[in-house]
């Protein structure tokens, strides 16, 4: 069979056994021995003694040492016998899912491959029917599985990827000895302990034809799923919210004059992580309505719209000193709602992380970056890190804490969900302490 595992790991019947009858052989001689060897220490200390041994005695004296030595017989039998016989039953079902799981693989159409933990190949072994001259020759068990084969840059490839114990989809690799190629894909093995164990894998010889197209997957109902999902939101989340509200709010005004200042404190942090929760469920309503709405494209002024967003943030604070520059004029074809919900965010944001500056900053304007129109929202506000600038547009995703600055963790996953279906990206730069800038484009 073509396998090294075959060739040359030790099959399970050849493995030697120590026969029943050679143990129960060496237990009584060992026995007799130790008979012998206390029968003579026995008497030989009762001479020591002084004492006159009578045979009456002796017998005695013998009886109860090759009874206690029968016994330790027996039990060490027993013992072994025991053991033995639960490796059998625990090793039969174990040799039979590998034999089944063997089986399973001739019949794949994949080759079959294995290394230890140090690269070596253990096994290789064609599907059935597989013909002998399209497997990658017979050689040592201590062989690397890059030596299989030819130097070139796949291999390389390979090697990198066993070094660094990473799984592997399908790589193209000429074989060492003859015009055959192979695909190959393999995932690293963790044993009990949580130690590297080595690789298994599979193979495919390289006929030159496409790979077959796998037949498309049904495509989903995604109406009947935001639908199904909406519910959910509204109804099966929101239901035990309200309850947590209620309650609440029941015992703030019936007991919360009884309630000393640790106590109301308690209750509005109840409140006010409910009213969070409730503005969480509304955005992430928002977010999945994004998928189904149709776009209704039209002229957008979106330098106007940021002067209406602008101007409502202004009516929550009219005390806050604010610079507000918007480049007139800035027109585009696009869904108003949605890219009403852009600046709303983006400019909430700006807003927002501007608020503990003395005198916020906050410009709206457009650049032009390889013939595309860019554009701006920046601020002088708190910044961000930029080594977590990719957090920002996940769901649920937030880089400064709620004691610092409201919010729900869904606006700008919101924001690039937009512009992405407007065909366009966005992206951020910042520095702590030095504001930010967001860019994005629109398709």
């Amino acid at each position: 069979m073509n396998s090294l595992s075959d060739e040359s790991a030790p099959s399970r019947r050849g493995e030697r056994r120590v026969p029943m009858r050679l143990l129960v052989l060496s237990l009584a001689g060992a026995s007799l021995l130790l008979l012998v060897l206390g029968t003579l220490v026995v008497l030989a200390l009762m001479r020591v003694w002084g004492g006159e041994v009578g045979l009456v005695h002796a017998a005695l004296v013998l009886t109860a040492f090759f009874t206690g030595v029968m016994v330790l017989v027996a039990a060490a039998f027993g013992w072994h016998a025991g053991v033995r016989l639960t490796r059998q039953r625990l090793s039969e079902p174990l040799r039979e899912a590998r034999q089944q799981l063997l089986m399973q693989a001739q019949l794949q159409r994949d080759w079959q491959w294995a290394t230890d933990a140090t690269h070596r190949l253990v096994r290789w072994q064609a599907p059935q029917g597989a013909p002998s001259s399209s497997w990658v020759g017979a050689g040592a068990r201590t062989q690397q599985l890059w030596e299989r084969f030819e130097a070139a840059e796949p291999a390389a490839q390979l090697r990198e990827r066993l070094d660094a114990r990473q799984p592997f989809g399908e790589l193209l690799l000429g074989a060492a000895e003859g015009d055959a190629r192979w695909r190959l894909r393999g995932l690293p093995c963790i044993d009990s302990q949580g130690h590297f164990a080595g690789y298994i894998g599979t193979a495919q010889p390289d006929t030159g034809e496409p790979t077959a197209a796998l037949p498309a997957p049904a495509q989903p109902d995604l109406t009947a799923e935001h639908e199904s999902f909406s519910y959910t939101v509204s109804h099966d989340l929101r239901a035990p919210l309200r309850v947590v509200e209620g309650f609440a709010r029941i015992l703030k005004e019936d007991y919360g004059a009884r309630l000393d200042r640790v106590g109301n404190d308690h209750l509005d942090r109840v409140m006010s992580a409910a009213a969070r929760m409730n503005s969480m469920i509304d955005a992430l309503l928002s977010l999945s309505q994004l998928s189904t709405r149709p776009l209704a494209r039209q002229p957008v002024n979106l330098s106007q719209q940021a002067g209406y967003v602008m101007e409502e943030l202004k009516r929550s604070a009219p005390q806050r000193e604010l610079v507000l520059e918007i480049e007139p004029d800035l027109i585009v074809q696009g869904d108003p709602t949605l890219l009403r919900m852009v600046l709303e965010n983006l400019l909430g944001n700006a807003w927002k992380y501007s608020a503990k500056t003395d005198c916020a900053e906050i410009r709206f304007a457009c650049t032009e970056q390889g013939g595309r129109r860019v554009f701006v929202v920046s601020d002088n506000g708190a910044g961000f890190d930029m080594r977590f600038a990719e957090r920002l547009f996940g769901v649920f995703q937030r880089l400064h804490s709620a004691s610092d600055f409201q919010g729900t963790g869904v606006g700008l996953a919101l924001v690039r969900r937009i512009i992405r279906r407007h065909g366009g990206d966005i992206w951020a730069e910042s520095a702590v302490g030095e504001g930010a800038r967001f860019y994005f484009t629109l398709g």
